[in-house]
Formats: structure tokens, C-alpha cells, sequence
């Protein structure tokens, strides 16, 4: 009889809970970007949590959705005015930021917007359940629709800017002026829409220009858009990202005298082969459906939420079926780790999943039937791993 490999474990242990990577939280993380830049414009109520930056009169922040730090050094011909930067990143110390948990855009634009990690603003994922339906709740598109202020109650640092007389805008793309999201993560002073990314990077740089101190907000998408539909290996991703240099470049190459701007992002990408091995699929799988009333998350950064009674069964089932590959905790172990930041608010707790699995390998698990289009993604986010967590903070100063 062949004999199995010396390596080969009948009886492998899954990964543990407090070996996943934390992010930064309270000195390096999405979160403590804005407290950090309008505590240095005298904002009251706010905390310079990076010690890194250097307080200026005018900031801008540019948010590349998609471009994480392992893809933009890995890219450095498509994007040689943004590699250019790579040494002054956070503060000039050449190392990245670290996005909070889970790495997916409204998760990430609200801990941007209200200098708060996930566990205090309230958008802990990509899907969660809302305590007071019991329905899942998709915190992108805000359906089914829930009240934006009791979803999340906190001012944004933009409101506190404005409040201290600090001239704070917004320069999107229209479609975003006046969505749920917008309202909870990046309300305050003034928003205004323009269509192209030149027109944002021109409009920024005279919005900067339009107070003593300013705190200015852009955004650009389409990175992340090629990497969900073809993948960060793909010649539209590439041509995505050197599109975004060019803007880059336009913007700091018109920044009004003492200012300073700041190019980042809400989450990193891996593309994930299309295959069993590493697609796997809830809807098919009865082992992980055992027990589940809702699935919440996304591919790699599940929400899962038992049939009362059944919470131990389905976190030992999914720990003995995806430990190796995920992280896999129950709610109370992911929140006593830190993964949703140093505190949880109670309005929170049972949003957060019964389990939550995060992805360490290149897997996913999809809903085929639940979520098709989600589920044909080549590009995928969402976990704890560096591709993921870690985002640029490039620094131009005038």
C-alpha cells in the first residue's frame, strides 16, 4: 500500500484565530487618516493618530478604489508617477496602510469618512444581517432600505471640519451625491459631481484652493471595476492604472501653496482561478449549509448566521471544512481578537455573523444561485492577508 507523504496530516488543526494579521488600528489604518489630517488644521474633536504626517493647511485625499500596495508595486511601469511616490508613503517612512476588516469598499469608505473603525461605525461588511428585520442588508447598495442615521449615528470628519470652519467638499462622480452611503460615510460641507476624472482632479485642486484650510475628498472606481471583471493580471486592469497616474500626476502637479495631498485607497485584490479547488460553493455544498439561515459577506470575508440553537455546529463544521484556508471564528472570539478594531458598539454586536471565516489562501466561498453576479468575479477582496489589507498613502506636497 503507497504510504501518504511524511508532510500529510489525517487530522490537519485549523488555522487559529489570533494567527490572522491585524490591521493597524488607532495608529496606521484607514480610520486615522482624516482625524489625523484635521487634528493638524486644529479640527476640535479629532486626534492626529499617525505620527507620521505632517499637520499642512490644505489636504486632499484621492481614493483609488482597488489599488492595494502589492499591486501597485508590482506594476511599476504602468504607473511611473505613482511609483515615483512609493518612498513617501505615511509620512515618508515607504510603508503602507492598513485598511481595517473586512477590505471592501463600504466597510472601508465609512471608516475613512468617520475616523472610525468598523465595530463603532456599523458597516462591518459587504452584506450583514440587520438585528431588527433579521434580513441581510447590503451596506454598497443600502438595500432593503434602512435609515441612514440610525445605521450609523456618528458625524463625519468632514462635519466636524465644517462645523470648525475648515472648507470641506467632496468631488465624486454625480451618481454618488446623494446615496445612503455618501450620507453616512462622507456628508459634510459640499459635494460636487463631475463626470470625468480630469474634471474631478481640476476641481479638486480649485476646491483646495477655495479655503485657508481646506479638507478635499476625490474618488476614482474603475480600478476596482477592471479587477472584479477581468482580474489585476489583466490588460484592462493595466490600462486602469496607468489611466489613474496621469490623474495623479494632473492633481499634484496643480496644488495650490501649502497643501498637501494624500493618494490611497479602501482595499488591495487577488484574483482567484476559476475551478472547485478554489471556488467553493455554498449553494452546493450541504456540510456548510447545515445549520445556516443567512449568508452574509462576501467570497472572502463571510457572514455567517446560524438557525438559533445551531451556532457551535456551524462553526465546528466550518472549521473542520475550511480551517485550513480560512480563518474561521465565531463572533465573539473575531471581535476579542480585534478584527472589527478595539471596540464593538452594542447596536453592532449582532450584525457581525455567528461565524466569520476570512480567507487566508486564494479561495473563495461563492453562492452560485444566491450570487451569481458576485460569484463569476475574477478579482476578489475582502480578508486579512496583505494583498488585501494593505493600501498606499502617497504624499505630494506644494
Amino acid at each position: 500500500m503507497a504510504q501518504p507523504p511524511a508532510a500529510w496530516d489525517p487530522y490537519p488543526e485549523p488555522l487559529a484565530v489570533d494567527s490572522a494579521p491585524l490591521p493597524e488600528y488607532g495608529k496606521g489604518s484607514l480610520a486615522d487618516l482624516l482625524p489625523t489630517l484635521a487634528a493638524g488644521m486644529g479640527v476640535p474633536g479629532t486626534t492626529a493618530a499617525i505620527p507620521e504626517l505632517t499637520p499642512a493647511d490644505r489636504n486632499c485625499v484621492f481614493l483609488i478604489d482597488g489599488l492595494g500596495w502589492e499591486q501597485l508595486k508590482a506594476h511599476p511601469d504602468e504607473a511611473p508617477f505613482l511609483t515615483s511616490l512609493l518612498a513617501s508613503s505615511r509620512g515618508g517612512t515607504g510603508r503602507p496602510l492598513t485598511t481595517g476588516y473586512p477590505a471592501t469598499t463600504a466597510t472601508s469608505l465609512a471608516s475613512v469618512g468617520t475616523g472610525l473603525p468598523p465595530g463603532a461605525h456599523g458597516l462591518p461588511g459587504y452584506t450583514v444581517r440587520d438585528p431588527a428585520t433579521g434580513a441581510l442588508m447590503n451596506q454598497l447598495r443600502w438595500q432593503p432600505w434602512t435609515e441612514p442615521g440610525a445605521w450609523q449615528p456618528y458625524p463625519t470628519v468632514f462635519d466636524l471640519a465644517d462645523r470648525a470652519g475648515v472648507h470641506a467638499a467632496q468631488v465624486s462622480s454625480p451618481a454618488f451625491a446623494n446615496t445612503p452611503l455618501t450620507r453616512v460615510a462622507l456628508s459634510g460641507g459640499t459635494f460636487h459631481g463631475r463626470l470625468s476624472g480630469e474634471e474631478r482632479m481640476d476641481l479638486a485642486a480649485e476646491q483646495l484652493a477655495a479655503g485657508d484650510r481646506s479638507l478635499v475628498y476625490t474618488y476614482y472606481a474603475e480600478v476596482d471595476g477592471a479587477g472584479h471583471r477581468f482580474g489585476v493580471d489583466s490588460d484592462t486592469w493595466r490600462g486602469q492604472l496607468m489611466y489613474v497616474d496621469r490623474l495623479v500626476q494632473r492633481l499634484a502637479e496643480q496644488l495650490p501653496p501649502r497643501s498637501a495631498l494624500y493618494v490611497t485607497a479602501d482595499h488591495g485584490m487577488v484574483d482567484v482561478p476559476f475551478d472547485e479547488q478554489h471556488r467553493i460553493d455554498f449553494d452546493e455544498d450541504w456540510e456548510l449549509r447545515a445549520g445556516v439561515a443567512l449568508l452574509g459577506g462576501e467570497g472572502r470575508a463571510r457572514h455567517v448566521y446560524a438557525v438559533p440553537g445551531a451556532e457551535n455546529d456551524v462553526l465546528t463544521c466550518w472549521r473542520e471544512v475550511l480551517g485550513e484556508q480560512f480563518w474561521v471564528a465565531s463572533r465573539d472570539e473575531a471581535i476579542a481578537a480585534g478584527w472589527f478594531g478595539p471596540r464593538v458598539d452594542e447596536r453592532v454586536y449582532a450584525r457581525i455573523g455567528d461565524v466569520v471565516a476570512a480567507a487566508r489562501d486564494d479561495v473563495l466561498i461563492i453562492a452560485s444561485e444566491r450570487e451569481p453576479n458576485e460569484s463569476a468575479m475574477v478579482g476578489n477582496h475582502g480578508s486579512l492577508t496583505p494583498a488585501e489589507q494593505l493600501v498606499p498613502l502617497l504624499e505630494v506636497r506644494s
